[in-house]
């Protein structure tokens, strides 16, 4: 059965995909073509600059106690947005704005609490400072 419905909705998904796009180059003319290039054109410039990001931001959520998983899911998520400008068609295109304006989740497991327990540990008493020492005579 879900074998089946992954076909219909392939099917049914560029055939709707067509439909919009015809009906809307007889309202509109050129300007659907013009929306298409412009659209090609935003997905392209948004997964080069996802690859110029998506080193930095990976080493600076491990440096920061965070998993990668934050920085991979951003990423990933913003090629598929891409991919899909990128493919001709409104339908692609207003799923691409949606996942563009997903958020990225605040905690994700695996991520270090940076309390302030767990940063720096205090004494009782400020008056001693630990260490280990070697007399030397």
């Amino acid at each position: 059965m879900p074998l089946i419905f992954i076909l219909l909705i392939l099917l049914v998904f560029p055939t709707l995909e067509i439909v919009i796009l015809i009906k809307l180059g007889q309202l509109y003319g050129i300007w659907v073509l013009v929306y298409l290039i412009l659209m090609a054109i935003l997905g392209i410039r948004l997964i080069r600059e996802e690859k110029q990001v998506m080193a930095s931001r990976f080493l600076q959520g491990i440096s920061q106690g965070r998993t990668p998983l934050r920085a991979i899911f951003g990423t990933a998520k913003n090629f598929i947005a891409g991919i899909l400008l990128i493919l001709p068609g409104v339908i692609s295109d207003v799923i691409a704005v949606i996942l563009l304006l997903i958020p990225a989740p605040k905690v994700m497991p695996g991520d270090s609490t940076n309390t302030p327990d767990h940063k720096s540990r205090r004494a009782a008493n400020d008056d001693v400072i630990e260490g280990e020492f070697r007399r030397e005579d």
